[in-house]
């Protein structure tokens, strides 16, 4: 009577298809190299709405700040003089001689009649840039969101700040924010940005 083994008989019969299979060893490396694999995906999907958001907020924050000192560059421009002191929407009152050109507010006469001017001043109440003209009691919201008190300066062509209301004087105009508008980012710890400002330097076209 012949005798054959089970196994090799039924590997005879079906060949080694048997062999084929997964063992539990490489099923559980298998899911771990997908696991991984999806890991990294998921985290560069990430990745990139977050760069998305970042740069969102630049864009909306380079908007804005063209927004805010197209008009005020404009003017001041095209202005015939400048004065460089402190204000609000009803009064201004210019930086002496001998002291730093450094203030708060700006008024530009855009002819020689000094009855009529635009005047640029910080609001220390809600911290905004405004601009109000003379004979009206209302005014117009530049910027918001300024941390900074003192943002125009009257400048020599180094950047040093002047002690005299000099002809030829550059006007700096330095804006610092805590928060960007559209979209709303928050700067400071834990948020996108560490610092942003606003930063231009902006002369007369026409220097008698």
């Amino acid at each position: 009577m012949r005798i054959c083994d089970t196994d090799f008989a039924e590997e005879k019969r079906f060949g080694r298809r048997g062999q084929s299979a997964f063992t539990l060893t490489e099923m559980m490396i298998s899911m771990s190299i997908l696991a991984m694999v999806l890991a990294g995906i998921i985290s560069s999907h990430l990745f990139g709405v977050k760069m998305m958001e970042l740069t969102k907020a630049k864009l909306g924050a380079s908007d804005d700040a063209r927004a805010a000192i197209s008009k005020l560059i404009s003017e001041i421009r095209s202005a015939k003089r400048i004065l460089v002191g402190s204000g609000d929407s009803s009064s201004f009152a210019e930086i002496e001689d001998g002291l730093a050109q450094e203030g708060s507010a700006i008024q530009i006469y855009a002819s020689t009649n000094t009855d009529s001017f635009v005047r640029y001043f910080i609001d220390g109440f809600d911290q905004k840039l405004k601009r109000a003209t003379n004979g009206s009691s209302s005014f117009e919201v530049i910027a918001q969101s300024i941390t900074n008190t003192l943002p125009f300066t009257a400048e020599g062509f180094s950047g040093a700040v002047l002690t005299n209301n000099r002809n030829n004087r550059v006007i700096g105009v330095l804006l610092q924010f805590y928060q960007i508008q559209y979209p709303v980012v928050s700067i400071g710890p834990g948020n996108y940005y560490d610092y942003y400002q606003l930063r231009t330097r902006v002369t007369r076209r026409v220097l008698e």
